[in-house]
């Protein structure tokens, strides 16, 4: 299968090119050159899959045989989900009146982003051992994809990994998932700035093409397809969970919640809708809320100021995966889709053309939730089921609540995705009342040694991350020449 950039600039690549790239050369994400399409048949089959058999049916769809043999790919996938806690990886929590919540946050760091990064993460070693081949991963992180990245290549012999964390804008429990890994291959710095101030020197330091590819530069953020892919089998296994039967013609619908902040999880969801998966989305958000009004208005453009919420993961005011949506919704067009990216780069603001915003509205609904919202909706979820939510699966569970105290009753199973443990946030489940539950790894965290590298405010920021890539690029050279020798 062959991947095009969303601007239409670059040159197309392979499944290896996508994931090794992150962004294209022309600054758009690689998306599917043709959507393959699942037929009733297909479905109906997958039906009884768990959740890593999903994810090794999609990766076997849009990866192919010839880049990784079927038995390759399977037992990467399962080496991948071996360190999950659960024996499903994913499970369904049913819980009063018709809530059905998704854990997506049974693997190491008790979020969502393990599921993919560890997929990711043995896909990107098993090219680099065929090769012989080192890259240094750049990424940064508003909470969970840093820890979770770390977690995925830490001590791999291949892969650097350097991670810029917004110092004091995430929970203490993440950061100590960051700056505790001491191995040699993980580079932590602390940045005083939110996330979208610390994506500025990232973006241009992968700006620079030549640098780029001389140093084997790579990101692991959302953007990278290899993510989306794998994102894209929470959708179908929610979808398999809850449909009551696949006997009915056509095929019955589910609704899936997507609490999002980069929109990686919508885009999936999005991809999963167009390929064949009788889905709605609902995509809910926290008071930074430029995808609401995007669905509901057209308006997507900047607010003056990122919001600190307790959903502190989606405190993202630039939601990058929403280009890949727009090219969806255009019909692959990537003139429209690089025209509407490059004003939005400019102005900061944007209003979606008619016939785009309404097929927008079409594909999906949306929700905005503030924090007093998030901690009534947590409070009363432990009250019905003595069942703990975090703040951004609680964004989520908002939305169940509302359409249940509107007494709307639907004949549509509803499934909200939940991207996170309580146990991470122990600060929101103590400012809903409520007694945090934190398993003794977690607790461990506080006694370990940490390693992190200020990025303070007056600090060129570009320049420290170029200089430790320059550095880790000497060091794998050393490391090959002594072992030639």
């Amino acid at each position: 299968m062959w991947y095009v950039s969303t601007r239409g600039m670059a040159p197309r690549v392979d499944f290896e090119g996508a994931l090794f790239s992150g962004y294209a050369s022309d600054g758009g994400l690689f998306m599917p050159e043709e959507l393959p399409q699942l037929n009733r048949e297909t479905l109906c089959q997958w039906s009884t899959l768990s959740y890593p058999g999903l994810v090794k049916e999609l990766c076997a769809l849009f990866i192919g045989s010839e880049l990784i043999p079927k038995d390759d790919l399977n037992d990467l996938i399962d080496r991948a989900f071996s360190r999950f806690r659960h024996r499903d990886v994913v499970h369904l929590s049913r819980l009063r009146n018709g809530l059905n919540v998704l854990e997506l946050w049974h693997g190491v760091t008790y979020a969502f982003k393990d599921l993919s990064l560890s997929c990711t993460a043995q896909f990107l070693q098993y090219f680099l051992e065929k090769k012989e081949k080192h890259v240094t991963v750049v990424i940064g992180t508003s909470g969970d994809t840093g820890s979770a990245a770390i977690e995925s290549v830490q001590g791999a012999k291949n892969v650097d990994i350097i991670v810029l964390l917004p110092k004091g804008h995430c929970t203490k429990i993440q950061e100590l998932q960051m700056t505790t890994v001491l191995k040699e291959n993980v580079h932590v710095f602390g940045v005083e700035g939110n996330s979208d101030e610390l994506d500025e020197p990232i973006k241009a330091v992968f700006a620079d093409t030549v640098f780029v590819k001389k140093h084997n530069l790579m990101s692991l953020n959302s953007i990278n397809w290899s993510r989306i892919l794998v994102q894209m089998a929470h959708h179908f296994f929610a979808y398999f969970q809850c449909a009551p039967s696949l006997d009915t013609h056509p095929l019955p619908l589910v609704e899936v919640v997507v609490p999002t902040g980069a929109a990686g999880n919508l885009a999936a969801g999005y991809i999963a809708q167009k390929i064949g998966l009788p889905i709605r989305l609902v995509v809910a958000v926290n008071r930074n809320d430029i995808i609401h009004r995007t669905v509901q208005q057209g308006d997507f453009s900047l607010s003056e100021v990122v919001k600190s919420t307790l959903a502190s993961a989606m405190d993202i005011q630039v939601p990058y995966n929403m280009e890949r949506v727009f090219w969806l919704l255009s019909g692959s067009d990537s003139q429209v889709t690089r025209a509407l990216m490059e004003q939005f780069e400019r102005t900061q603001s944007l209003n979606l053309p008619k016939e785009l915003h309404s097929k927008l509205s079409e594909a999906m609904t949306s929700e905005s939730v503030s924090d007093e919202a998030i901690i009534q909706t947590m409070g009363r979820c432990w009250d019905e089921n003595q069942y703990l939510l975090c703040p951004h699966s609680a964004v989520a569970v908002n939305y169940h609540y509302q359409q249940m105290d509107r007494q709307q009753p639907s004949s549509t199973p509803r499934c909200c995705l939940a991207p996170a443990s309580a146990a991470k946030f122990p600060e929101a489940v103590l400012a809903a009342g409520l007694t945090p539950e934190t398993p003794a790894e977690i607790r461990a965290l506080e006694h370990k040694e940490t390693r992190c590298t200020p990025m303070r405010r007056g600090d060129t920021w570009m320049l420290m991350l170029r200089d430790t890539i320059e550095d880790l690029s000497w060091r794998w050279k050393g490391h090959v020449l002594n072992a030639s020798q």
